[in-house]
């Protein structure tokens, strides 16, 4: 059975002040999602909401994995659930190495009822599928004794977080800005491993800016955020528009939305 991740009427406010407001959202195992928007539109709120981050709180709405609430479980039960986010900015963990962390996050997620002090995947059926993995990624066998993200270009940080989404197997993928920072080199390494990742058993929700993550994971649907909420969906072609003219053309579409966009600016500048 394909898997369906849901979000209704989804409305989120982070210290008191609401960030979404009504988002709609429903994506499938086997779909790529884009979701655009300029900055301060509520992109990256919506998924740290989705992963479960305790500083994101859910006023309204429903979040759905199956048919399964997800609102009171946090990001742990989530992963477990088949849930992944790719950070815009990686965080570093001196003293644990690359290959400690991944057998203990894989062992965790394909074992949800697994208890502390439970045995982890066997040493000698990880190894075999870590050096798989970073194979096909292009990663070098050093890298997986290297402590996590410590001393790593940004490059490497992104290539990292790809290798934990080979190793995870998610249902669902949410990259959030992960090409944020990058080169073009870079951009290709992290949009082709996607791609190679992607298909019938990930659905990806591809938060972006960026031209060429899209070219090489050509979005099935493309969803605009203004103010808070989704005000259009379109397919690839939607993303090439946003990228070429801007959100000029969106805002025209939606002068209510964008009046509301002109407020909050008001605001902020007023209280800075």
């Amino acid at each position: 059975m394909t898997s369906v991740l849901r979000i209704e009427d989804l409305h989120v406010s982070v210290e008191g002040k609401s960030i979404l407001k009504g988002v709609n959202l429903e994506i499938k195992q086997g779909e790529i999602h884009a979701l655009m928007g300029p900055n301060g539109s509520g992109k990256s709120t919506l998924a740290y909401t989705l992963i479960g981050h305790p500083k994101y709180e859910v006023t309204r709405g429903k979040i759905e994995l199956d048919g399964k609430d997800l609102r009171d479980l946090d990001a742990s039960q989530r992963a477990r659930l088949g849930l992944f986010l790719a950070f815009q900015y990686p965080v570093t963990v001196p003293g644990v190495k690359v290959a400690d962390f991944l057998r203990h996050a894989v062992s965790n997620v394909r074992n949800p009822d697994r208890k502390d002090g439970e045995p982890l995947i066997s040493m000698r059926e990880f190894r075999k599928e870590l050096r798989q993995c970073m194979s096909e990624l292009g990663l070098e066998p050093e890298f997986a004794r290297r402590y996590l993200n410590d001393g790593f270009s940004g490059g490497e940080k992104k290539r990292m977080e790809i290798l934990q989404l080979a190793m995870l197997r998610p249902r669902f993928a949410i990259l959030d800005e992960t090409d944020s920072g990058l080169d073009s080199d870079a951009v290709k390494v992290v949009s082709e491993g996607v791609n190679r990742l992607a298909g019938p058993n990930m659905g990806v929700l591809i938060i972006t800016h960026h031209e060429r993550l899209r070219e090489f994971n050509r979005p099935h649907f493309t969803h605009v955020m203004l103010a808070g909420r989704i005000v259009e969906t379109g397919d690839a072609s939607l993303a090439h528009e946003l990228h070429e003219n801007g959100y000029a053309g969106v805002r025209a579409r939606h002068p209510e939305v964008a009046a509301e966009e002109n407020a909050e600016e008001g605001a902020m500048a007023a209280s800075a």
